[in-house]
């Protein structure tokens, strides 16, 4: 089955394009807003409405394919691709990827994603957000193709098996941690809340003290408002750095101290802590994270720590998971490009016995998430984050009825 056309579309996301430098720079928050100037090329505003590129591919039968191009949040931060606008980057799909697809027979998941990843533009790689985006649309051309799931196609070409069972969704809560905490134990989301501390004064206390008083609270909603003690969610907080910033970055044993205070305060549920530290560098985090890591272990702290900082790509991933860095490591799809990437990445993690958080971004759409779920349902990570939005019910809705489907599908084979 050939492809016949390739077709683009403006859209919009789930979340924003926020200039993390600006915000990094003092721009002040104002409602929804961000007043101050911008720091980071191509931002007209501090905070802007994030992007999408829908690319369909028409087949020979007249079916078509598609997935969504997206990029993260803080685009063009922390040696990440330029914004991604949609004005500017569907021509360069229509140029550069087109003219490799259409004609191009949609058998081969795998080799086309290659393809598409070996394009170079002055001697650098397509932008992230388009290499996402496109092989969505090849996974999903190669699945209709062949009259099969997505998921289907991700298990036959990688040697998986699909699950039976539901993957555990993690809902992210953004600075509404409080009311969104209670929307994700109504919905028993299986991992909570994120918390977004990112700040060290208003948010985890300089000893450490806001957190615990929520790690505690949290503890304590979830006992009050669940329906059944079988209801046992994961804590898992984002902490931005901030634990190593008020404890210092080199003092491993006090940070390794506070983690079993959170243990605790955390109890009877288990807790997962990312990014501890901000390291400012991929060799230093990686060392940091592996030393933490290893400490916790060897004092039984039943904390497991999670990478995200300075693990962005695919070879991130393999260096963090080769050095232990880290319990977990967040595979952030958007960032590693093509989602045959993001199969590579959960599988490998499993492989060297670290746990695969298939992650994202708040700024990515209903399609990229769904896609997102047939990877998850072949590959079988230890959790995925619900997206796109900062809203809880949204993307928890849109990533559990899209594994409900494929369940119920699979059931009815």
């Amino acid at each position: 089955m050939k492809i016949t056309k390739v077709i683009c579309a403006p859209g919009r996301t789930g979340f924003y394009f926020d200039d993390q430098r600006a915000i990094k720079g003092g721009a002040v928050s104002d409602g929804s807003a961000y007043i101050g100037k911008t720091m980071t090329p191509g931002f007209t505003a501090v905070r802007q409405a994030g992007e999408s590129i829908s690319v369909m591919l028409v087949l020979e039968d007249g079916q078509v394919a598609w997935g969504d191009c997206a990029a993260v949040q803080y685009s063009g931060a922390g040696g990440r691709d330029p914004l991604f606008l949609a004005k500017d980057f569907i021509p360069v799909i229509q140029k550069h990827v087109a003219p490799l697809l259409v004609g191009a027979e949609a058998n081969d998941f795998r080799g086309l994603c290659k393809k598409v990843e070996s394009v170079e533009i002055d001697g650098g790689h397509l932008h992230t957000a388009i290499r996402y985006g496109v092989s969505q649309a090849i996974l999903d051309a190669v699945a209709k193709a062949n009259k099969e799931m997505m998921c289907e196609v991700v298990a036959r070409e990688y040697g998986c098996t699909l699950t039976e069972s539901m993957i555990p969704i993690f809902t992210q809560s953004g600075d509404s941690r409080y009311d969104n905490a209670d929307k994700m134990i109504i919905k028993q989301a299986a991992v909570l809340p994120h918390a977004l501390i990112n700040n060290v004064e208003t948010k985890l206390g300089k000893k450490g003290e806001l957190l615990l008083e929520y790690v505690a609270w949290l503890r304590d909603r979830i006992i009050k408002l669940r329906s059944s003690e079988d209801y046992r969610p994961t804590l898992h907080i984002d902490v931005y750095g901030t634990i190593g910033a008020a404890f210092g970055d080199d003092n491993f044993e006090g940070m390794a101290d506070y983690m079993a205070e959170l243990e605790k305060a955390a109890k009877p549920f288990k807790l997962r802590i990312e990014g501890p530290m901000d390291m400012e560098g991929r060799e230093p985090q990686m060392k940091a994270l592996a030393k933490l890591t290893k400490m916790l272990d060897d004092r039984g702290i039943g904390v497991e720590l999670v990478a995200d900082e300075w693990c962005n790509t695919l070879e991130d991933i393999r260096y963090f998971a080769d050095n232990k860095a880290g319990h977990m490591i967040q595979i952030k799809t958007p960032d590693l490009g093509g989602v045959n990437n993001t199969v590579e990445a959960v599988l490998y993690c499993k492989e060297k016995g670290v746990g695969a958080y298939q992650g994202g971004t708040c700024n990515e759409t209903d399609r990229s998430a769904h896609v997102c779920v047939h990877l998850a349902m072949a590959t079988k990570p230890v959790q995925i984050l619900a997206k796109p939005g900062m809203g809880v019910d949204e993307g928890y809705m849109t990533v559990y009825n899209e594994m409900q489907r494929i369940l119920a599908l699979r059931g009815a084979k």
